[in-house]
C-alpha cells in the first residue's frame, strides 16, 4: 500500500484534516467522475433501456463488492439507502409483538434507538437496555432479538462475542464496522448485518447494505416488495418476491448512486483492504495515545477507527476546529468529541488536530 497514493485518491485532503469517515467518509476523485459521467450520459442520451441495463449490472457488482467486505456470499447481501434502513426492514419483517422482548445496549445510535422505540410504540415490544460490555449475557427467556452495534459510535469498543446467545437471532447495526474493521458476519455470531456506504465506504449518501443470514432467509419476508424485488413484476398479484436477499432491496437506487459507491470501493480495494484496516487502525491508537499524553480524558476503546474524549464544550470546540480546517464531530448529550482516523489520513492530520485543541 502506498499512503500518500491513496490520499492523493480525495481531494479534501488539499485543505482539510478531515476525520469524520465515521459520519460521512472522504470522496475519491472517481466517484465524482463515475457519477459525472452517468449523469452527463443521461443528460445528452436520456434515461432508457441502456441506463436501466447498466443499473442492474453496477447493482450487481456493488452487491458483489459488499458481500466480499462482509465475507458473505452475494446472494444473501440487500442493497439498501443506509444503516437504518437495514435495521428497519429486519424489525418490520420479524413477527415481533406484546411480551416480546429486544435487548439493547446503552451506546447505541439513533439511527437503531428509534426504530426499537417505534417497534414499542406500534407492537407493544419490550425493549431491555444493558451496558455495551455485558450484552453478550443478557439475553432471557423473554428475549427474541440482540440489536446493538458491531462497533461503538461513542467510544469504538467492539461488541463482545455474541455467538453463545442460542438462537436468539443478533442484528448487528455495522455503522462504524464494515469498512472500518476487519469483518466476518459468520464469525460475529450475527444473523443481520446492516452497514452504511456512505462511511468508511466512501461512497454517497444513499448507499449501504443489509446481510441476511442463510439460516434466517426463509424466515425473513419481504416488508413492502416493490418492482426490482419480484421475480416476475409482470405477473401483477401473482408476483412474488425473489428467493435471494435482493427481495430486501431498497426500491429506488440511482444508477449514479451505484456507480459512485463501486468507484469508492475500487480506490480502497486497488489499496488492499488489510493494509486499509491497518493503517487505519494504527493511526486512530496515536492519536488515542497523543491525546491521553497531553491529558485529555480519552474514552476506553478497542484497536477501531473511532477515538473520543471528554471535552467541557464539545460543540464550541468542534466549530474552532473547524474554523482552524480540522473536521471532526461532537457527539450531543455526552460531553464527547470524536476523531474517525481511516487510512486516507496521515501525521500532518492528527497534529494539526492537537495544535488546533484549545
Amino acid at each position: 500500500m502506498d499512503p500518500a497514493a491513496l490520499r492523493a485518491e480525495f481531494p479534501v485532503f488539499e485543505q482539510l484534516a478531515y476525520m469524520n469517515a465515521g459520519t460521512c467518509g472522504p470522496i475519491p476523485t472517481a466517484s465524482v467522475k463515475a457519477a459525472t459521467d452517468v449523469l452527463e450520459r443521461a443528460a445528452a442520451e436520456g434515461r432508457s433501456s441502456a441506463y436501466f441495463t447498466a443499473m442492474l449490472e453496477t447493482r450487481g457488482r456493488l452487491r458483489a463488492a459488499y458481500a466480499d467486505l462482509l465475507g458473505a456470499a452475494a446472494d444473501d447481501v440487500a442493497l439498501t439507502t443506509c444503516t437504518s434502513e437495514g435495521i428497519v426492514r429486519v424489525l418490520a419483517a420479524l413477527d415481533l409483538g406484546p411480551g416480546d422482548e429486544v435487548v439493547t445496549s446503552d451506546e447505541e445510535h439513533p439511527g437503531l434507538l428509534g426504530p426499537l422505540a417505534a417497534a414499542r410504540a406500534q407492537r407493544g415490544v419490550d425493549v431491555r437496555t444493558v451496558p455495551f460490555a455485558e450484552i453478550a449475557d443478557a439475553v432471557g427467556p423473554e428475549t427474541k432479538l440482540v440489536a446493538c452495534s458491531h462497533v461503538s459510535w461513542r467510544s469504538g469498543r467492539v461488541v463482545p462475542y455474541l455467538a453463545g446467545v442460542g438462537d436468539v437471532p443478533v442484528l448487528l447495526d455495522g455503522a462504524q464496522g464494515v469498512g472500518a474493521v476487519p469483518t466476518d458476519v459468520a464469525s460475529l455470531g450475527c444473523a443481520f448485518y446492516a452497514g452504511s456506504g456512505q462511511k468508511w465506504l466512501c461512497g454517497p449518501v444513499g448507499s449501504g447494505m443489509l446481510w441476511v443470514s442463510p439460516r434466517w432467509a426463509d424466515r425473513l419476508p419481504a416488508s413492502g416488495p416493490t418492482y426490482l424485488n419480484l421475480v416476475d413484476a409482470n405477473a401483477g398479484l401473482d408476483a412474488v418476491p425473489r428467493p435471494d436477499a435482493a427481495r430486501h432491496d431498497a426500491s429506488a437506487l440511482s444508477l449514479e448512486t451505484t456507480a459512485a459507491a463501486a468507484a469508492a470501493l475500487d480506490v480502497l480495494a486497488e489499496a488492499g483492504w488489510d493494509a486499509v484496516h491497518e493503517r487505519a487502525a494504527t493511526l486512530a491508537s496515536e492519536l488515542a495515545a497523543a491525546l491521553a499524553q497531553g491529558g485529555r480524558e480519552v474514552v476506553p476503546r478497542d484497536r477501531t477507527t473511532l477515538v473520543s474524549w471528554k471535552d467541557p464544550d464539545p460543540e464550541a470546540t468542534r466549530t474552532r476546529l473547524a474554523e482552524a480546517g480540522v473536521i471532526i464531530r461532537d457527539l450531543p448529550g455526552t460531553g464527547l468529541l470524536r476523531a474517525s482516523v481511516g487510512a486516507w489520513n496521515d501525521a500532518s492530520d492528527i497534529e494539526r488536530l492537537l495544535s488546533a485543541l484549545p
